[in-house]
């Protein structure tokens, strides 16, 4: 009866989200947009740390560098979008190669050596001029393009590949949760040296996730990337790449599926909507409007420290 309740209210919140967009303006729509990208950061970031016990401050480093790879190799190699999305995000993952001996690192020291990676790659852009323009970035990036009557580079063909995005991100991650891989990883997050007393490989299944993770949070930096049209260092590493996805998944619950997905979408749709226009109409200015959030995500945190998700699920066994 549970799993046929969960079904129900996944069939709404689909056709909510597809009838939804229809009723929105053009601000709105791009403010659930930038949710959703979030939101695949999230599930990226979600990924490592559930599967794979890691803990990373430094997804925006996968995140630039895709999208630098792709509005490269875009109008420098003439390479059309859609290649070049998929290509940026094997460059992302490839570049987490480069990360290799820090995977046995656990805790906040793979925490703080991966946020030490992001760091470098953001000197790169900075001192390769030739290649990223430097502090200056680049402008006029070619847009999504139009495939089969739907333009992506609008509002509205760019929210439902997102959306269409998510569910693939959302499927992989679930299959791999279900799997025997996915057992094996979870013994390796409760206890990497009893897995290694049961055989199981643990820096390479690491490894192996963390490259999924690179490839996801690159795809949707470049996704990013072609519907912003612009791209400087201090937007392509931008600190709020690594954050905002951990207080996301935090927030809906990092440790269930859709947990930070909704939480990516609810935070973001509240600190930009709901914040922001309430400092805005009290001190007649939107700067602070972080501190609202920052309030209600500590209280969620003493209500509900395993997320956003476990209220309803709480609820739903109390009435059971």
């Amino acid at each position: 009866m549970a799993k046929l309740q969960s079904s129900i209210l996944f069939v709404l919140l689909i056709i909510i989200a597809g009838v939804l967009p229809f009723f929105l303006n053009d601000y709105y729509l791009m403010t659930i947009i930038s949710s959703l990208v979030i939101a695949g950061l999230a599930l990226s970031w979600a990924m490592l740390s559930n599967l794979g016990g890691m803990t990373s401050f430094g997804h925006a480093a996968f995140f630039g560098i895709a999208s630098y790879a792709s509005a490269i190799v875009t109008m420098r190699c003439g390479v059309p979008v859609l290649l070049a999305v998929p290509f940026a995000a094997i460059i992302a993952a490839l570049s987490a190669v480069l990360m290799l001996p820090i995977i046995r690192l656990s805790g906040s020291y793979f925490a703080l050596a991966i946020l030490g990676y992001a760091q470098i790659f953001y000197g790169l852009a900075v001192e390769m001029p030739q290649w990223t323009n430097g502090s200056a970035g680049i402008s006029s990036i070619p847009p999504l393009p139009e495939v089969l009557g739907i333009d992506f580079s609008q509002r509205l063909g760019a929210y439902f590949l997102m959306l269409a995005i998510i569910l693939v991100i959302a499927f992989i991650y679930g299959s791999i949760l279900r799997s025997r891989t996915g057992l094996a990883l979870k013994a390796i997050a409760e206890s990497e040296d009893a897995s290694l007393v049961v055989g199981v490989n643990a820096v390479r299944l690491k490894f192996l996730i963390l490259l999924l993770s690179a490839f996801i949070a690159g795809l949707i930096g470049a996704f990013n990337t072609h519907l912003i049209g612009s791209l400087n260092p201090d937007d392509a590493f931008s600190a709020n790449w690594s954050l905002l996805p951990i207080i996301a998944a935090i927030f809906g619950g990092s440790r269930t599926l859709w947990g930070p997905v909704i939480g990516a979408v609810v935070i973001y749709l509240f600190d930009q909507i709901v914040a922001k226009e309430f400092f805005a109409a009290v001190f007649h200015t939107s700067v602070g409007h972080q501190i609202i959030l920052g309030i209600i995500l500590a209280i969620l945190i003493l209500v509900a420290p395993d997320g956003l998700l476990s209220l309803f699920f709480k609820n739903r066994k109390a009435h059971a």
